[in-house]
């Protein structure tokens, strides 16, 4: 795995790399406080082990201003990054979805790998499904796909009603949820924790089949977003600043309010509308200010070159993430977790996450200094360009 090392070219958008940093960054301030429970995502489907008194409040503030917002924006990339692959195959003379399906069916490993062996809210398996539904959905005509967007969104808008009516009417539970006996998380190897996922992989792989219309929605819309110039400067494209402020007054103005009103006091009904219904569209405003931010040719700063790196090596920066976090919080690894109390949890999450950051900022910055690729994307494009080349020889071979 030594590529040589070539010069960024100078049309890579900045906007795109801080997207994708703000996004890995993002899951990771979402998905901390499940390694930091010491019943791991059981304990936090269920809600135990939270922090008490004034750090109750604090947690419940980080948790909201990160719930879904994130997972929306990650997804938006995805769908940006299609239509990207769909305009490079167009300017090569390629059809489309041409070789895209072997570039999904290799996600889904990614995924699968991710999640038996690292977490079990993994997204790639899902982001594979459904980057090889819209990249079909792309090769159709603008008007198909808008109503595609319609029906994925109204299908989504559905399914949650339907969960939020079945929450408010079902008994509220007697007690308090129990931990887990015995724990695999606290005390299980690294081996019966993959089991433990093996297992239980319905329960887990849940909301991957929930998000399936929504992540078709959002895929589409990025990919229209992009077409609509919204990373473009207004000079070049004079629509794109208006469409960036309409976004930005849209998702900061009017759902970030709502958002936090709604997930702070509604209860578990609340975040479920928040995380799957309005914390998308505040992923709108975030990623039209940071395109705004950088629509006019601005390079990065300080903060622009550390999210950088992570965006550049975003698949490799997701999984290390989860493998660190779980390697430090888990039974098999150091056991943090089982360690914490309520009074505890929550500035060790914090500074746990500050740490990973920290250590992923640094690993992509010193990694990209010597290879154009992180390491998983480069295996990833290696056995994406193997299996096309030899399904393009077999193609010929059919066709002689």
């Amino acid at each position: 795995m030594t590529e040589p090392r070539t010069p960024t070219t100078p049309t890579r958008s900045a906007a795109l790399d801080v997207l994708r940093g703000v996004a890995i960054l993002g899951t990771l301030a979402t998905n901390i406080w499940i390694f930091t429970n010491v019943d791991g995502f059981v304990g936090y489907l269920n809600d135990t082990h939270s922090a008490t008194g004034g750090w109750a409040t604090v947690q419940d503030v980080l948790q909201q201003l990160a719930q879904g917002k994130f997972l929306g924006l990650l997804t938006i990339m995805f769908g940006m990054g299609l239509a990207i692959q769909q305009r490079s195959a167009r300017r090569r003379g390629e059809p489309w979805p041409g070789g895209y399906p072997w570039r999904a069916a290799l996600l889904f490993v990614d995924g699968t790998v991710n999640y038996f062996l690292f977490t079990e809210f993994d997204v790639l398996m899902g982001y594979a499904v459904t980057g090889l539904i819209v990249a079909f959905l792309l090769s159709m005509s603008i008007r198909r796909q808008r109503v595609a967007v319609a029906v994925a969104a109204a299908v989504h808008v559905i399914l949650v009603t339907l969960i939020v009516a079945a929450i408010a009417a079902a008994p509220p539970p007697a007690g308090t949820s129990a931990s887990l006996s015995p724990n695999p998380y606290a005390d299980g190897s690294f081996l019966d924790l993959v089991a433990f996922r093996a297992d239980n992989m319905l329960l887990f792989r849940a909301e991957v089949i929930l998000i399936l219309p929504m992540s078709i929605a959002l895929f589409l819309i990025g990919a229209a977003l992009l077409r609509a110039g919204v990373l473009e400067p207004s000079s070049r494209n004079p629509s794109a600043g208006r469409l960036r402020s309409r976004l930005m007054l849209v998702g900061f103005g009017i759902a970030l309010p709502l958002d936090l009103a709604i997930g702070m006091a509604g209860g578990t009904a609340g975040l479920i509308v928040g995380r799957y219904v309005i914390a998308p569209i505040v992923a709108l405003g975030i990623l039209a200010a940071i395109a705004s931010f950088y629509a006019g040719g601005r390079t990065p700063g300080r903060i622009g070159r550390t999210l950088s790196p992570i965006g550049r090596m975003a698949l490799s920066c997701y999984v290390f993430q989860n493998a660190l976090a779980g390697a430090v919080c888990y039974g098999w690894g150091l056991g943090l977790a089982a360690r914490l109390d309520p009074t505890t949890v929550v500035p060790t999450t914090v500074a746990l996450f500050i740490a990973i950051t920290a250590a992923m900022a640094m690993g992509s910055r010193l990694w990209l200094q010597r290879f154009p690729r992180g390491p998983l994307e480069w295996l990833w494009h290696s056995s994406y360009s193997r299996l096309n080349r030899t399904n393009r020889r077999e193609l010929t071979r059919q066709m002689s």
